[in-house]
């Protein structure tokens, strides 16, 4: 069974990886990071469609979505916007912990698991 990774950097991570018909994305996070939680997530989000877009998937066939949020405060926030960007009746199983990030500047990143369309 084929493997096939796109956008492999320096050995670290691939942000995109394929097996069985089944899209892994790395964690994205916001376009800038200097942003409110409210941009930052509208932009992390575009990017996963960009990534699903490439994979030959689109939010209507993700299966699984871990959100790690720097601050629980910034949930509901969040929230609004996740539930804006999800399609009715194609909600994924998700989860959303608290974390620290990478960066101190970040505030959300995400993680999804797709599947091709």
């Amino acid at each position: 069974m084929a493997i096939t990774r796109l956008g492999t950097e320096r050995r670290r991570m691939s942000k995109i990886v394929i097996h069985n018909d089944t899209v892994y994305l790395c964690g994205q996070v916001a376009k800038n990071s200097d942003d409110g939680v409210d941009e930052q997530t509208h932009t992390m989000l575009e990017k996963v469609d960009d990534l699903l877009k490439q994979a030959g998937s689109d939010r209507k066939h993700i299966l699984s979505a871990t959100i790690y949020l720097k601050d629980m405060k910034y949930f509901s926030v969040m929230n609004e916007i996740w539930d804006a960007w999800v399609i009715e009746g194609f909600s994924p199983a998700r989860a959303c912990v608290e974390a620290s990030l990478a960066r101190p500047e970040l505030l959300v990143e995400i993680s999804v698991i797709a599947a091709v369309k």
